[in-house]
């Protein structure tokens, strides 16, 4: 009977050890390490970036609830209200990553999203410690949050998308509509936070709440083109438009557009409480996400035209309001508040 020669086990070990290791290793080394420290003020370091019309309300709701905030802002006196009340200024996104659990953005484009998050010398997940937490509020690009969530998760961090709706004054009265994607147990975790500046909803996974916003933008654009028809179709039609928009405001036209805008396009309040460069972005981003899906949105396409048409007379920098003016150059008239 032929002997059997067997090799030791233990190179047998050896090699099947040295297998899972090479499998397993790359893999565990992207896994996030979930925060582990609830949130509270005295535990908890808060970052923000972004102090423009609605960041710097949003910061400052933080700073009441007594959380410390460290700050970064391209525009340093932007953050001297946030300053006075108690908050830190660093010299970069990096800077408060370092010295932060939590950091929000508010910033204004994807490109400013890019730089601030990804870049390798200054970026946010450039200083961001394991199992800490980077938050975008921006309103940007689907693909982009999907990009950072996953860059974050290499780094055993985390990434959420968390745009935000309810313009100037939503952010003034934490009363924001937060659009959350990505992982449902970080952002259950993150509650705290988020109840300082409104309600969160859970939209899933990474750039789901990119998505739900820019659905939020579309119904917005719309109900915008709707009012300011309206109205100059009351006015034309010699209504005492005040009067017009009380009675509108009980039945089944009313919308938020109307509650928010109508008496301030009325006064000739044209003050931003969002801008419409910003706005022509958003729909933007709307547009290019139809091209992909092969989605035809005719009215998104009407109303990112009417809002371009602000941006060539130079009123980029106007409220979302001002879609007046373009219909009453398409008019040829002038619409004034009555008595």
């Amino acid at each position: 009977m032929p002997f059997l020669l067997l090799r030791p086990l233990t190179h047998s070990r050896t090699r099947l050890s040295s297998f899972l290791s090479r499998r397993t290793l790359p893999h565990i080394a992207t896994m996030s390490t979930l925060p582990s420290k609830p949130i509270n003020p005295s535990e908890t370091r808060v970052g923000w970036i972004g102090t423009g019309v609605m960041g710097l309300s949003m910061a400052s709701h933080l700073l009441s609830a007594g959380y410390s905030l460290s700050v970064y802002t391209r525009t340093a006196a932007k953050a001297q209200p946030l300053v006075s009340a108690g908050a830190s200024v660093v010299d970069s996104p990096r800077a408060v990553a370092a010295n932060s659990d939590v950091v929000f953005l508010m910033v204004g484009y994807p490109s400013d999203v890019r730089m601030v998050a990804l870049d390798p010398d200054s970026g946010v997940l450039a200083g961001l410690s394991p199992g800490s937490v980077l938050v975008d509020m921006t309103t940007s690009d689907p693909s982009l949050a999907v990009e950072i969530s996953e860059k974050a998760s290499s780094l055993s961090c985390h990434s959420i998308d968390a745009p935000v709706s309810g313009g100037d004054r939503g952010a003034r009265n934490a009363s924001l509509s937060i659009f959350a994607g990505g992982d449902e147990t970080v952002i259950s975790h993150l509650s705290p936070l988020f109840k300082c500046m409104g309600k969160v909803n859970y939209m899933g996974g990474a750039g789901s709440g990119q998505r739900a916003k820019l659905g939020n933008q579309i119904v917005i654009c719309t109900n915008m083109v709707g009012l300011v028809e309206g109205m100059i179709y009351a006015h034309k039609a010699g209504l005492d438009v005040s009067k017009w928009l009380d009675a509108i405001s009980t039945g089944a036209a009313w919308s938020k557009s109307l509650e928010l805008y109508g008496k301030r396009i009325l006064e000739r309040d044209m003050e931003a409480g969002f801008f419409v460069h910003h706005f022509v972005k958003d729909l933007g981003i709307c547009l290019s996400e139809c091209q992909k899906m092969g989605l035809a949105l005719p009215g998104l396409g009407l109303a990112h035209q009417l809002y371009v048409s602000l941006m060539a007379h130079g009123e980029g920098g106007l409220g979302t309001q001002a879609l007046i003016l373009t219909l009453e150059r398409m008019n040829n008239t002038c619409l004034k508040k009555e008595g």
